[in-house]
């Protein structure tokens, strides 16, 4: 198994999609954060029906900070059905301050059914930084 495949998978067995009360929910978009230790950390997002909530990248990035790292290597996230996509921009701001001299470098698997994976730099060519 490759090492998306594993990130694939961390992400997947934390995208359990629940109602936490009637204004909260999570989960229904999961992450997966690798390191450059090469450990995975996941995360879920957690919408709320005011700004309060996150995304499932940044979760993840926080709880890879939580445990005592701050250098990403690939980011992977599973949005509803499994559809493609990018982190927003939010969690791409999150990923340019934390690492400004190497960001561009990070990976981000844009669709894991076809494999295309793109930089964080190609993604987020000219940020203020």
């Amino acid at each position: 198994m490759d090492i998306w495949e594993e990130m694939y998978e961390a992400a997947k067995a934390v995208l359990l999609p629940k109602r936490i009360s009637d204004y909260v929910t999570a989960g229904e978009v999961s992450a997966a954060v690798l390191s450059k230790s090469g450990k995975i950390y996941t995360g879920v997002c957690i919408d709320t029906c005011s700004a309060l909530g996150i995304c499932a990248e940044r979760n993840a990035i926080f709880n890879m900070i939580s445990n005592g790292e701050y250098e990403i290597d690939k980011v992977l996230c599973i949005p509803p059905h499994e559809g493609k996509g990018a982190p927003c921009g939010a969690c791409r701001e999150l990923m340019v301050q934390l690492m400004p001299e190497t960001y561009r470098n990070i990976e981000i698997m844009l669709d894991i059914k076809t494999g295309k994976v793109i930089t964080l730099g190609e993604l987020t060519p000219e940020w203020w930084i």
